[in-house]
Order: structure tokens, then sequence, then C-alpha cells
């Protein structure tokens, strides 16, 4: 495959202190991500907490702490204070809480570590043993077990060389066998079984809805492409179902979906709309291959799949009820776009409202959180992103720097968002906000070469590359998602979950974050993430070996 990179630009690290500045903003509480490290068990950190933090406020030439109580929390990230400052904000700093050089009241005390005051409020008291015996006498602190806590949460089942089922990122509409190359974060990088040099590979969360065990397709008569690997060789093994997101179990036997139901689902292709869309094929499990109206392939090789449980899918209607654009389907003309009259004019009826999934979670988000979000149509990405807009369980999710256009809707449950200091946790490169700068030039010149290269002939969504990402490949392999108009070389179903396909040029992980110790005066100057991406459409390719596996009421308008 033809591969085109950007040539490196220096990005200077970003700075969630400076984003952040004075706490006016807030960010996600780590509650809302249950799935991340210390998701579980951040417990009772809250504004007050006292912890011991090095002092750079010091004249003494060793490493010397002192205490600091958190003013704000934003994510793993705390705005905090040293003790003697009282209502003096000056000195305020921002640090991630997870990092290891964040420690418990006494634990100094226990190491032979000195305690000593500020430089600059070192004249304000001449007993700061007394001091801080007065001020921390019924004060709370970290559990003395946090940093082992946070050790043990950065483990994950998930090994190297462990087999998968995997969306294919360049058909949709099926799996392939994919091999774990990387763990980063509890997020996986896979290369595809038959790709040799490592560079055909796939980034999502462990708990993503796009991988399964081996044998999953078959299972619930799902489209699958077979490796010519005959075999497995030494020192491969099948992950274990266990490790795998557990999907609700649904009873088909009654009332139930059919294959050429209208409904509303997300479109895989361009996340930030919600279009009409129809069943058409019902599988085991509850699982349902969905096509975009107006944008199908003729033989199907664009669907995709979801769960009937998913928060993705929708009801005819639910756009209508919460003021959401509802996308109608490409070259429709009869608008605007009803569903009574659609419905009569393709003779079709409209999925039972009864068989949606109608939990909604006491999620926590609140329109204006910052957090740090996975760029779903180039999945290796984690962005400085907000959540703009919530309706039920379903999340606005904005790419600061960037049109809203760009915006991905994403449930509040989703394995790829993240709380702000994630990716300094974790190792996993963060990509900035976009700026305006002189890459542009460079960025819009990638967008241009990828239009003649690819063709596309569904909805689209371009997106400029960021200026430190790695470009995607012009030939054959759809960062954005699956072309519409592949030929496919199959008479069945197509793929898993809507979710775009990760570039394949990802052969290298995202950095770590290089914030490792507490920095008391804020930082380097926020930068910003660029991106890009485009919804391309690959042409087919040469015919592969496939089988096909045997076998009410929450839709009122809601926008807090």
């Amino acid at each position: 495959m033809m591969r085109c990179m950007f040539p490196a630009v220096p990005v200077e690290i970003f700075d969630w202190g400076r984003y952040l500045g004075d706490g006016d903003v807030a960010g996600a509480p780590v509650s809302c991500f249950k799935h991340v490290s210390m998701g579980k068990s951040w417990g009772d950190i809250s504004e007050g907490v006292r912890v011991e933090v090095p002092n750079t406020d010091s004249s003494l030439p060793m490493k010397v702490y002192w205490i600091a109580g958190i003013i704000k929390l934003a994510g793993f990230k705390a705005l905090l204070r040293y003790e003697g400052f009282d209502s003096d904000s000056t000195r305020d700093f921002w640090l991630n809480l997870c990092v290891p050089d964040i420690h418990p009241v006494g634990w100094c005390a226990a190491g032979g570590k000195p305690l000593v005051p500020p430089q600059t409020i070192l004249h304000r008291f001449t007993n700061w043993k007394n001091f801080l015996i007065k001020r921390l006498t019924g004060s709370k602190t970290l559990p003395p077990n946090f940093s082992s806590k946070v050790q043990e949460s950065m483990q994950f089942p998930f090994k190297k060389q462990m087999r998968v089922e995997v969306v294919d990122k360049t058909h949709l509409c099926r799996t392939r066998v994919a091999l774990v190359e990387q763990v980063i974060g509890g997020r996986l990088r896979l290369v595809y079984e038959e790709c040799e040099d490592g560079t055909d590979d796939f980034w999502c969360h462990m708990y993503s809805p796009l991988i399964h065990g081996i044998g999953w397709s078959r299972s619930i008569g799902h489209r699958f492409k077979r490796s010519d690997v005959s075999k497995k060789l030494d020192g491969l093994m099948d992950a274990p179902g266990q490790l795998f997101a557990k999907v609700k179990e649904v009873d088909q036997s009654g009332s139930w979906f059919e294959d050429g139901m209208k409904l509303e689902a997300i479109d895989p292709l361009n996340l930030s709309a919600i279009c009409v869309a129809t069943v058409r094929k019902v599988l085991a499990d509850g699982y349902l291959m969905i096509g975009i109206d107006g944008s199908e392939a003729a033989d199907g090789s664009d669907w995709f799949c979801y769960h009937s449980t998913s928060p993705s899918i929708f009801p005819a209607g639910f756009c209508e009820i919460n003021s959401i654009e509802l996308t109608p389907p490409r070259g429709y003309t009869n608008l605007p776009f009803r569903w009574f009259e659609y419905l009569k004019e393709s003779k079709s009826v409209a999925a039972p409202v009864s068989l949606f999934n109608k939990d909604v979670p006491n999620h926590g988000f609140r329109p204006g959180m910052k957090l740090e979000a996975v760029d779903l149509m180039e999945p290796r990405l984690v962005c400085v992103a907000t959540v703009t807009r919530i309706v039920h369980r379903l999340l606005r999710i904005h790419f600061d720097g960037w049109e809203d256009e760009y915006d991905q809707w994403v449930d509040c449950e989703s394995p790829d968002l993240y709380p702000v200091g994630w990716c300094q946790v974790t190792g996993y490169q963060l990509q900035p906000p976009a700026v305006n700068t002189g890459s542009r030039e460079l960025q819009s010149a990638a967008s241009k070469q990828r239009k003649k290269s690819q063709q596309y002939k569904g909805q689209k969504k371009k997106r400029k590359l960021p200026i430190a990402k790695r470009p995607v490949s012009l030939s054959g392999v759809v960062v954005t998602g699956v072309p519409r108009s592949l030929s496919g070389d199959e008479n069945e179903t197509p793929p898993d979950y809507p979710s775009p396909p990760t570039p394949a040029s990802a052969a290298q992980p995202p950095s770590a974050d290089p914030e490792s110790s507490p920095n008391i005066e804020g930082g380097p100057g926020s930068q910003m993430k660029e991106e890009n991406t485009d919804g391309p459409e690959v042409p087919s390719e040469s015919t592969e070996t496939e089988t096909n596996g045997s076998s009410g009421e929450l839709f009122t308008s809601q926008d807090p």
C-alpha cells in the first residue's frame, strides 16, 4: 500500500494546567469514566483534600516537599495551593494526582523526607510545626495505598500476541482476526493477522464493541474474512472470552426487529450525523446489520453491526423530538423530511419504540466539561475535547480548535472517553487543540492529495490532518471509515458496530506525555492539535476469502 507521511512538525507539550486556567473551566469528574484506571476507586478525593508534593519554591539544593490542598478537580488533575498561602491564589498550580511524586500527608514523616515551607511565605510564621498541626487536624488526605492502587489499575488482562476478531477497517461489513500488538491504558493496538510488517493496524479500547473473541462471527452469523494463516503460530493464543465487553441478553422470540424496519442511527462514517437507516439483517444474540438509507452499496458491503441495545440506534422520530438534525437519505428530494411520508413512500414500517434501549444512567456529564476523547474517525488519536450537548445518554463531543462539523455523537459510557490527565497517566500521546499556524498549508496540501487518490461515493467527513500526526494511507485503507461503494465479494451480511476504523498508518503507538513530575509554575504554552480525517471511499479490491457465520418515554425532549 502506498503511504504518504507529513514532514515532522515539532509540537510543544500540551499543558492542561494553562488550558484550564484558574479553575473556571470544568473537567468531567473521574467518576464519569468507569472504564478507566482508578475510575471505580477514586473514592472520596475532593476539594479540601491535602497532599504532600515537591516544593519548587525553595532555595535549598535538595528536593524538599510541602503540603498543598486541592482547590479544584478536573479529571485526574488538581488545582493545588500550598498551605500557608490562605486566600492568595497567585502561586496555585495544577498537578496530576496519579503521577509518582504525589503523596498522602504523613509520607514525608514516615520516610524521613524534609517538609519545608515555600520561600515566599517563610516569614509568615516562626513555628511552622504548630501551624501544620492546627491546619491539618481533621482534614482528609489520600489513602495510604493510593499510589499502589494507581499501579494496580494500570494492569490489563489483554497481552501481546492474543488473537481477537475485530471489524475490518476497510470493509465495515465484516470482521477479521487480529493480534494484540500493544496495550496502553487499556487501549489496544491490533495488527491484522495477515499483515507481515505490522503496519496494517487498528486502535480501540479493550471494552470496544468492535472487538470480540475468536468464533464470535460464526456464532451470530456475522460476515468474516478468513485468514490465509492456516494455523496459529507458537506463542499465540485466543483471548479468553471473559475479557470482552458483555452485551445485555435479549429475547428475540416475541416482537422483534425485522429485516426492512426503519430507524435512526449514528452514521459510522460520519459520527456527527444521525441518519435515516434500515435493519438489513437480523443476526443472533440481539445483533443487527444496519444500512444508511441512500448511501448503501448494492451488495451490502458497507452495512455495519449494532447490538439491539446499542445507544447509537434510535426509533423513528427521536431526532425530531430532541431537536437534533436528522440526515435524510442521500438524493431524497421530498424535503423537509417527514417520517410518515417516507414510510408510506418506501412501503416500510418503523421499528417499534419498545425495542430500543431506554436506560439513561446518572452519568454526571454536563455541557462545557473538558475531557480527552478518541477521534473515532482516526481512532489512534486522543484529543482535547469538550462536551457541548447532552441528550439523554448521548453526548455531543467537540474537538477543541476544530469546527463544529467535526463533532461526534458518543455514548456517555463509551470506552473512548477519558478524564483530563488520562494520557499523562497512561503514557498515551494527547493531541492538543487545533491552531492557526503555518502548517495549515501543509494540511491543506495533504487533503487535496487524498482527494485525488481516493474515490468516495457516500457521505464523507473531511478533516484536515493534524500537524504532528501521521496521515492515513492513500490507497485502499480508509481511516475515516469504510467506503460506501466498495464492491464486496460476498453476498451475505456485513460487520460490527459503527465505529470508524483506525488508520492503517499507525505503525507506532502514541508517545508518552512527558509531564511526569509536578510543575508548580504551569508549563509550556498550551499547544494545539490538528487532525484530519477524510471519509474517502476505497476502490474495490481483489476477491478475498470470506465466510458467513453459521447458523416511548425515553424519547421526550431533553437537552440539559
